[in-house]
């Protein structure tokens, strides 16, 4: 199980996630068969309201590239209409975000059945859950590694740097990250890949290119697991 967080909001995290489950699929398990893949987004904003309730297309989009089939409540126990951070979101309707309270909505058990899960953040690292707690006490409190996502575009270096500091500081392992590019016209794309190259302690896990739109088949041509294998 892994915790895929990102740079900043539109680093590309759900893109990732899907394309990492989906190259992950092609894989062999353990026990010599392919591996069974989840994707679960614990928190959710900005979702559209249907007969079926509240649904969020980050969420949809993982449980399609999933092939561990949960019910949507499953995959994003916690949704909000309005495209605003969760916190506040949580207080216009009377409620209350905390760690412990997102922690007691996840099925673990369920998560359990798939070789490869991924639990896919909100926001950056830091993502506020209000009164002072946040997001990242929640993977603190599964001692999971982090696959992190930076987003390529100007500023990326400094926003890499000082996620990779707190992730660390967290006393959390980063298993590997990802470079998404979200700027296709970003001056010196290389040099600045190159340098993130040098200053991530991780393995890098791939480099995708900008797509004109969001495919998770694509972006994961661009990926290699080989580096979490390793690691497990």
């Amino acid at each position: 199980m892994y915790f895929v967080a990102g740079t900043d909001t539109d680093s590309g995290k759900t893109l990732v996630s899907s394309a990492l489950l989906l190259a992950a699929k092609g894989l062999m398990s353990e026990t010599d068969r392919p591996m069974s893949t989840l994707g679960i987004k614990p928190i959710a904003s900005g979702c559209m309201l249907t007969p079926a309730g509240l649904r969020n297309s980050d969420a949809l989009q993982l449980l399609a590239a999933s092939s561990v089939k949960l019910t949507y409540g499953q995959i994003n126990p916690i949704a909000f209409e309005p495209a605003i951070a969760p916190h506040i979101a949580a207080a216009k309707v009377g409620g209350a975000l905390s760690p412990e309270g997102v922690l007691a909505q996840l099925d673990l058990a369920a998560f359990a059945e798939a070789d490869f899960c991924l639990i896919e953040g909100a926001g950056g690292w830091r993502l506020p859950l209000g009164q002072g707690r946040y997001l990242s006490e929640l993977v603190q409190s599964l001692s999971i590694p982090v696959i992190l996502v930076v987003g390529m575009k100007l500023g990326c270096l400094n926003h890499a740097l000082l996620t990779q500091e707190a992730i660390l500081a967290d006393g959390l392992e980063i298993a590997g990250w990802v470079a998404n590019c979200v700027d296709p016209e970003m001056s010196m794309f290389e040099e600045n890949l190159d340098s993130l190259k040098e200053i991530m302690s991780a393995p890098m896990l791939g480099c995708i290119p900008f797509l004109e739109e969001a495919n998770p088949a694509r972006a994961a041509e661009f990926l290699s697991l080989e580096a979490l294998a390793n690691h497990n």
